[in-house]
């Protein structure tokens, strides 16, 4: 098992060219199966999570490649049933369960897996696609949809947390095959949820209103194959944001898209940080000592949560006292007891982290728990003092195209030991 080696101290300055969202390539990809023909997608980021999600492709039927950043997909026949040693690495291969049941008029499906960052019930889906439906039920720990006849309706798909990303993909997959109109209300409007339905219309399909929260599904009778690429990851340059300003460091996210990202430049500039930003990407840099910041993580366009381990690492030595609250998933704080590991003050107090800027972290080994975590205690390695071990760094792997490299490139002391 890999972990990384980070020797703190080096400010990071330069170029880093930023990948295709993740988050937007998976979604995507499953889509490609509501087609018999060839897909073409563009700037796929090559991660562990594609390569699962390019294996349960394969095993479903599907004929697909993955070179240089492009995959290639031909789902003449697929078959409806996804086994529980698939799905249970990856939690996104949920968003399967829409066109399975559009393409097959069936499923059965095994509940599926993923990082631990709290409860993430997929009951919303499964009540989405009910009302289209496609009623299921759950037996041993599997989901069966025996017979789906989808026809349009209004579904109301807000839930506790605000609007469910994967449940607004799913419906919206199924529903480009349904008998007339389909109405998503409270549906998710994340850039990556428009980034899809830009893709099923070039496929064919008729959605109106994605990247707000009211979708309007026409359903059509076959979807063509085409040729798309792929939006930026908004989080990995995210995450390059916070790499600059934590070393106080002059950094260019190369391809980034500044308005993807504005709650978070937002909340990066009221701390002091520069930034500017034009078609090219977005210039990052720390020319002074930053100042502690209250946020409040929610639904696009709030504060994303993928966001927040990253910004607990800037603020553990950021002067002065700061609180981030995490609405989305308030169990998601497992980083905290590694960072003060590290030498952080931090106390949680129910869903919000209270933090202490310290004058230095101090390197440690420490334990990845989570995809973002892991991000975090990089970041926090960039600037302890000594060496930092980070620990399971398949989670990072998960989500992140080479990052040791990318860091490395800007300056960083980092290195990958097997």
């Amino acid at each position: 098992m890999d972990k990384l080696v980070v020797k703190g101290g080096a400010r990071l300055t330069g170029r880093v060219q930023i990948s295709g969202s993740k988050n937007s390539a998976l979604p995507i990809l499953a889509a490609t199966l509501l087609t018999p023909e060839t897909c073409v997608i563009r700037n796929v980021p090559d991660l562990s999570d594609i390569r699962f999600m390019i294996e349960i492709m394969q095993r479903l039927g599907a004929k697909v490649t993955f070179e240089n950043g492009v995959v290639t997909t031909s789902a003449e026949k697929i078959i409806s049933e996804v086994p529980y040693d698939l799905v249970r690495k990856m939690r996104a291969s949920i968003c399967f369960l829409g066109p399975i049941i559009a393409r097959c008029g069936q499923a059965t499906f095994s509940e599926p897996g993923g990082c631990s960052i709290g409860d993430r019930p997929i009951d919303l889906h499964l009540k989405g696609l009910a009302e289209l439906g496609a009623p299921s039920h759950n037996e041993g720990g599997n989901i069966y949809i025996p017979k789906a006849n989808l026809v349009g309706k209004e579904i109301f798909l807000g839930g506790k947390s605000g609007s469910t990303v994967l449940g607004t993909d799913n419906i919206m997959m199924a529903a480009t095959r349904a008998k007339g109109l389909t109405i998503i209300e409270s549906a998710a409007c994340e850039p990556e949820v428009r980034d899809l339905a830009d893709f099923l219309n070039k496929m064919g399909a008729k959605i109106v209103g994605h990247g707000t929260r009211r979708l309007e599904i026409e359903g059509v009778d076959a979807l063509h194959g085409v040729e798309h690429t792929v939006i930026p990851d908004r989080i990995e340059a995210g995450t390059f944001m916070v790499s600059a300003l934590i070393t106080q460091g002059d950094v260019f996210l190369a391809g980034a898209e500044a308005n993807h990202l504005v709650n978070v430049i937002d909340r990066m500039k009221s701390c002091g940080a520069q930034i500017t930003s034009d078609a090219k990407g977005i210039q990052v840099s720390a020319p002074r000592k930053l100042s502690s910041i209250d946020l409040v993580t929610e639904t696009y366009p709030g504060f994303p949560t993928d966001m927040q381990a990253q910004l607990c690492a800037l603020m553990t030595v950021t002067p002065g006292i700061s609180a981030i609250t995490e609405k989305i998933y308030p169990s998601r704080f497992m980083h905290l007891s590694e960072l003060r590991r590290m030498g952080a003050r931090v106390e949680l107090e129910g869903a919000t982290a209270i933090l202490h800027g310290v004058e230095y972290l101090s390197g440690a080994p420490v334990m990845a728990s989570d995809l973002r975590a892991s991000a975090a205690l990089v970041l926090a390695g960039l600037v302890a003092r000594g060496t930092t071990e980070v620990n399971r760094v398949y989670h990072i792997d998960r989500g992140y195209e080479h990052i040791d490299q990318k860091l490395r490139a800007l300056g960083a002391d980092i290195e990958r030991v097997r």
